[in-house]
This record gives structure tokens, C-alpha cells and sequence, in this order.
């Protein structure tokens, strides 16, 4: 199979290119290359029936990339990233490399359960000559134990110095069986003091009318596979964060939180449609 452009990325072994892949999708929507055709067809039909998937995707990775950048401003040297699907378009080891001066060093760690995403992940840090400092953790972020004790988390996280955990879009996939707050509250209760918490989470907004109609059948496409998505508003987000201190602005629809640029107007539509934070350890 080939690309539009006649030009195919290299497959990891063993990964399936004649099925769709959800981190491949999401990679396509975020501009990046590593999807086939078969994965564009996919998001194309998606997006045809909720025309701010795209946007939305797009304005959650550049919230994403605002707080690592942040994070790193303050000092900060250690990232966890949940549910990180394909590491690229990006993501976090890209900006920590784009950021950090000579000498200076970081460690990052990718975790997604999906065996396409960690595939991919692999070869992508072999091909960055990154897999010292990086590395793709195979697990799902709802078993927090086998996140936090695995060899390559313990491998390069200090859980006593300041962490920066992220759970960028991912909450939208626990559903209430999982119990989102005791979920991420394991988590926080593992991070030192100093750490930051990202977050962002897909939302109606208290939007109605055609958009949200759309978002809706997402969600019931969603709800028919084996990756079921739930929806939850700015009162039930808010609580995730614990009493950790929220940096300013606070809560706030992606493009709002310490934006450095003006949305266009084609993408502005997007925007009720996912809530996000960062909160700090006391």
C-alpha cells in the first residue's frame, strides 16, 4: 500500500497497514506521516460528520506542546506522557530536543496499550537516536501499577524529583467502571511535590445544535468498538486535578490556556469542544 504521494513511511515488523489504526488516524489529523491510506480513508469519514476533529485534534497537541515548553521553563526534567499514541507531529521528545540547550538533558516516557502506537514509537526514538532518554512504555493507563513499576518507567523516572504527567485526551477512553478520579488520583499520589499535572478532555461544551450532533456520533461510533469514548463537562473535570493548585488561567477550552496565537476563523469553531488544566504538586 502507498501513500497519496506515491511515498510510504517504513512499517514497523509485524504491523498491519490494511487495517486502521487509531494513533495513525490521530497522527493524520496533526499533519503527520506516519499513516497509510487506509487510515486517512478512516479519518476523512470522520470528519465528514464532524468537521472540528481536525482543528480540535490540532489545538490539543499545541496545548500539549505549551505545557511541556512551560514545564521545562520551570525547570522541570522528566515527562510521562499517557496515552501518547505515535510519538510525532510534535510530540514530546521533538519539543524537549527544540528546547533544551547543549548538555542540558531530559527523560521522557511514552505510554499507550495499543500495539500499533508502541511499534511505531519504537522505531521512531531508534531513527531520533533517542531510546537513551526516551522510551515507549507497553501498558494501559487505567492499571496505573503497571505504568509506574514498569522496567522502563523505573528505568528513567526519578519519582522523587518533580514529574510532568500528562493525560492529554486520553480520560475521554476511562469510563465510569474506571473510576476517573481514584484514577488519576494514583497517579498524583506517586509524583513529588513540584510535579505538574496536564490535562485535557473532550467535552460537549454545553454546545447544541449540528456540531454538537456531530461530536455525538462520534461518540456512538465510538461506543460500538472496543474503545468506548465518554464525554464529560468543565463540573466533572475540574474535580481530577485534586487540591492541587491550578496554574493560571485555571480550566479553560484549549486555545485559552496561555495562547501564542490567534485562532482563524476556520478553526474557531473547534473550541467549546474539550476542556483543559495544569495543576501543581504543593
Amino acid at each position: 500500500m502507498t501513500r497519496d504521494d506515491d511515498t510510504a513511511p517504513v512499517a514497523p515488523t509485524g504491523v498491519d497497514t490494511e487495517k486502521p489504526s487509531a494513533a495513525r488516524i490521530y497522527d493524520w489529523f496533526l499533519g503527520g506521516t506516519h499513516n497509510w491510506a487506509v487510515d486517512r480513508e478512516f479519518a476523512r469519514a470522520l470528519e465528514r460528520q464532524w468537521r472540528w476533529v481536525k482543528p480540535g485534534a490540532r489545538h490539543n497537541r499545541e496545548f500539549m506542546n505549551r505545557v511541556v515548553r512551560a514545564a521545562l521553563d520551570a525547570g522541570i526534567r522528566q515527562f510521562v506522557d499517557l496515552g501518547s499514541g505515535v510519538p510525532t507531529a510534535g510530540n514530546v521528545h521533538e519539543i524537549v530536543q527544540e528546547e533544551l540547550e547543549p548538555g542540558d538533558a531530559a527523560k521522557v516516557v511514552y505510554v499507550d496499550y495499543e500495539p500499533v502506537a508502541v511499534a511505531h514509537a519504537e522505531l521512531i526514538l531508534e531513527r531520533h537516536e533517542a531510546t537513551d532518554w526516551a522510551g515507549i512504555v507497553h501498558a494501559d493507563m487505567r492499571r496505573p501499577k503497571d505504568v509506574l513499576r514498569h522496567p522502563e518507567t523505573l528505568r528513567l523516572i526519578d519519582f522523587s524529583q518533580p514529574v510532568c504527567l500528562m493525560m492529554m485526551a486520553v480520560l475521554h477512553f476511562a469510563g465510569p467502571h474506571d473510576d476517573p478520579p481514584a484514577l488519576v488520583a494514583t497517579y498524583r499520589n506517586a509524583l513529588a511535590p513540584g510535579s505538574w499535572l496536564g490535562l485535557s478532555h473532550m467535552s460537549f461544551g454545553g454546545q447544541t445544535g449540528p456540531d454538537a450532533d456531530g461530536l455525538g456520533w462520534m461518540v456512538e461510533q465510538y461506543r460500538k468498538t472496543s474503545n468506548p469514548v465518554w464525554m464529560r463537562d468543565r463540573e466533572e473535570i475540574e474535580p481530577l486535578f485534586g487540591d492541587w493548585p491550578l496554574l493560571e488561567p485555571g480550566v479553560v477550552h484549549l486555545p485559552d490556556w496561555r495562547p501564542v496565537r490567534e485562532l482563524r476563523r476556520d478553526e474557531e469553531g473547534a473550541r467549546p469542544f474539550a476542556w483543559c488544566g495544569v495543576s501543581v504538586h504543593p
